[in-house]
């Protein structure tokens, strides 16, 4: 199938045989590509390997036949969009958290404008530890995991903003033991809830509880990223 002027952005790239690129691309209509981009290390490619860089839009002309496409065209849409230093580690880490979480070939257009507000959030300047917890909340919720932030799962009860709760990736937020230093302020979780940033030991709370919730939903594993920022 050939599909022209897709909307899409680079996700991962790595060799591939000899002059060739496999690029993992988040795509607005087609979800997750697995893209194979061939001669882009020749020196005179049709497609030049810079036209392929991560958080810049593109649109795509792909043949599209079983697990992977093949790369006919792309071009630059817009501005090239720089990210540099923590707000660079960031973009990566929003990258490799795309690749982690979603199967290729499955439509998502909403993650693929939440996505490309979140570069833009970043190369404006807002505030990674928030600008990260939002993309984080928003995207599980557009693969169907979606946060239950409000109410105590045990009663049903709309949560104190004063009480320490566990937030259990399956069940959701239930009071926590006293002196938990796991446990997370009601307020914090509510915060989020009203997309509205909490303090900076909020933000560290925060953090830690989605670090848990996203590992559960990878099977207990962890990203590449997460050893970096450390």
């Amino acid at each position: 199938m050939r599909v022209e002027r897709e909307p899409a952005f680079v996700l991962h790239a790595r060799p591939y045989r000899e002059t060739s690129l496999l690029v993992e691309c988040l795509s607005c209509y087609h979800g997750r590509l697995g893209v194979v981009a061939r001669g882009v290390r020749r020196e005179r490619a049709q497609v030049q390997r810079a036209q392929l860089e991560p958080f810049q839009r593109l649109e795509l002309d792909l043949m599209l036949k079983g697990e992977l496409a093949t790369l006919r065209g792309a071009e630059p849409v817009g501005p090239v969009q720089r990210l540099s230093g923590d707000a660079g580690m960031a973009g990566l880490y929003l990258n490799e958290l795309v690749v982690r979480l979603t199967g290729r070939q499955d439509p998502n257009p909403e993650l693929f404008g939440l996505y490309e507000r979140t570069l833009a959030r970043m190369a404006g300047g807002e505030p990674l530890a928030w600008t990260l917890r939002r993309f984080e909340r928003d995207m599980l919720d557009s693969l169907g995991y979606a946060l239950q932030l409000d109410i105590d799962a045990a009663t049903g009860e709309p949560l104190d903003p004063t009480r320490g709760y566990y937030y259990d990736p399956e069940a959701g937020a239930t009071p926590g033991r006293a002196g938990d230093p796991h446990a997370i302020r009601g307020g914090d979780l509510l915060a989020l809830a009203s997309d509205t940033s909490p303090d900076t030991a909020g933000l560290a709370s925060l953090r830690r509880m989605m670090r848990q919730v996203i590992s559960f939903h990878l099977g207990g594993g962890e990203l590449k990223a997460w050893r970096v920022l450390r």
